[in-house]
């Protein structure tokens, strides 16, 4: 296999400065049991050598012209606020001229008006977990005690607002909230929130030695969900119904991951979401003690693709493992997934689902592979007609008038 050339595509790293730690205990998250994977250290927390190791090499390794800083858990704010100011200052040591920008990803609960005011000051982004109104944010995202989060978050929100923090929602689409979608989509709405991303959880059980209980796409032949993942019928109904809404209503007001993303693949442009995209493994994921993965969602043993202590981030990100596994998104698919007319639309999707087999037998099917091509198939006339007005180069304006009209 050829390797790739160091620098030839973005590279992006999500830190993980707590590791798997939270102070919640969601029923549905992949990532709290990845403390399992050390057990033998009782407290994971990222060492101010390591920080500093990693935004300086970081620093060098991302050739784009601003530099992007995810910062994810577990639950972040874990660390205290004093570690992100030593962020700010070793990146601003090490940025050498260039722009950096940082994003954070948060529970919502243990945000502050401090908290709050440094993400406005250094200008970070705030990514807020809230799965909609409170009966379904309540029913899996519960505190270490079995309470509910809802109210917690909801102030956190209220804070961030307060300080004029940009955020946007990451929104988990379960088995319970994935029969309400507009009920859902609506609860955004009416709390101001502008940018939605919706993510439908789908997970398998599989019990290893060491504690951990959920399996990676090559664990276990079993096509078997568990009770809280959202089922394709669900997907492809949830999606459509809020497409309808937002298509009519909402337009250049409210923006959604998916639909966002699914118009870039329409318009031959790379989407801004990775399970969309042709190939993936450029956006590594890196736990507490340096030791870097292919993916957020691929942090098992048999993905670990070494440690910042022993590799640098280039000869990892960019190892002939790393690339073939980034290219198997597409070379692994099922002949069924490539005669599809919507190939170019999905792609596969993430390959984390991709563990059904197709109508011939064929390994590497997603899962909710039903639900997509429910969605891109009810949404294709407005994507084919915003496609060609954007290649005409039409006024948004014009663009959004004529989608409104279209839609009644």
């Amino acid at each position: 296999m050829r390797t790739a050339t160091p620098f030839a595509r973005p590279m992006y790293i999500m830190a993980k400065p707590a590791g798997a730690a939270c102070n919640l205990a969601c029923k549905y998250c992949y990532y709290l049991e990845k403390q399992y994977l050390y057990k033998d250290s009782p407290q994971q927390l990222m060492s101010s050598g390591l920080l500093e190791k990693f935004i300086s090499e970081y620093m060098q390794s991302v050739t784009t012209p601003e530099v992007l800083f995810t910062w994810h858990g577990g639950e972040t704010l874990i660390r205290h606020l004093d570690f992100y100011e030593t962020v700010i200052r070793l990146e601003k040591k090490y940025a050498r001229g260039r722009q950096v920008a940082n994003c954070i990803q948060t529970n919502g609960t243990l945000l502050t008006n401090n908290w709050c005011q440094f993400f406005h000051n250094n200008g970070w982004l705030v990514g807020v977990s809230i799965d909609g109104p409170r009966e379904y944010h309540d029913a899996y995202r519960k505190t270490r005690g079995g309470a509910g989060s809802f109210d917690r978050v909801m102030h956190g929100i209220e804070l961030l607002n307060k300080h004029r923090v940009e955020w946007n929602a990451l929104a988990v689409v379960n088995n319970l909230n994935g029969d309400h979608p507009l009920e859902f989509y609506r609860f955004f709405k009416d709390i101001h929130c502008r940018f939605i991303q919706f993510t439908p959880i789908v997970e398998r059980i599989f019990q290893h030695d060491d504690g951990r209980y959920l399996a990676a796409v090559d664990e276990g032949e079993s096509e078997t969900v568990t009770d809280f993942s959202v089922t394709p019928e669900q997907w492809g109904n949830f999606t459509c119904a809020i497409f309808d809404e937002w298509v009519r209503k909402d337009v250049g007001e409210v923006f959604v991951q998916l639909f966002d993303s699914t118009l870039a693949n329409w318009a031959g442009v790379t989407p801004g979401i990775c399970s969309l995209s042709k190939s993936c493994g450029h956006a590594g994921a890196m736990e507490w003690n340096g030791d870097v993965y292919s993916c957020d969602h691929f942090v098992f043993p048999q993905y670990k693709l070494g440690n910042i202590y022993e590799k640098s981030l280039v000869e990892m990100m960019f190892s002939p493992r790393q690339m073939a596994f980034g290219q198997q998104k597409i070379g692994g698919l099922p002949m069924q997934c490539r005669q599809c007319r919507y190939s170019f639309a999905c792609n596969g999707e993430c390959p984390k689902n991709r563990f059904c087999k197709s109508a011939n037998g064929e390994p590497g099917l997603n899962y909710l592979c039903k639900g997509y091509y429910q969605f891109f198939d009810h949404v294709a006339p407005y994507m084919d007609f915003m496609k060609n007005e954007l290649d005409a180069h039409r006024p948004p304006s014009n663009i959004m008038a004529k989608i409104a009209s279209l839609s009644h």
